[in-house]
This record gives structure tokens, C-alpha cells and sequence, in this order.
């Protein structure tokens, strides 16, 4: 996993990537293609 400053580039990666808020920090995840994950915070 990645730790990133903005995740609005990476959410554009791959179609299946979903930006998800969990215990404040800010994920990208992808169910399909697990490669693409990243944290922000």
C-alpha cells in the first residue's frame, strides 16, 4: 500500500478503484486489482 498526498490521480487509474473514508484517514481500494491501493494521512 501507498502512502499519498492526493489520491484523485490515483483514483483514476484503473476503472474499479472507489475512494473510501475508514477511522479518518482516506483509502483507495480496488477489489479487482489489488495493486492500486493507497492510504492518504
Amino acid at each position: 500500500m501507498k502512502v499519498r498526498n492526493s489520491l484523485k490521480s490515483l483514483k483514476s487509474r484503473h476503472r474499479d478503484c472507489r475512494v473510501i473514508r475508514r477511522r479518518g484517514r482516506v483509502y483507495v481500494i480496488n477489489k479487482t486489482n489489488r495493486r492500486f491501493k493507497a492510504r492518504q494521512g
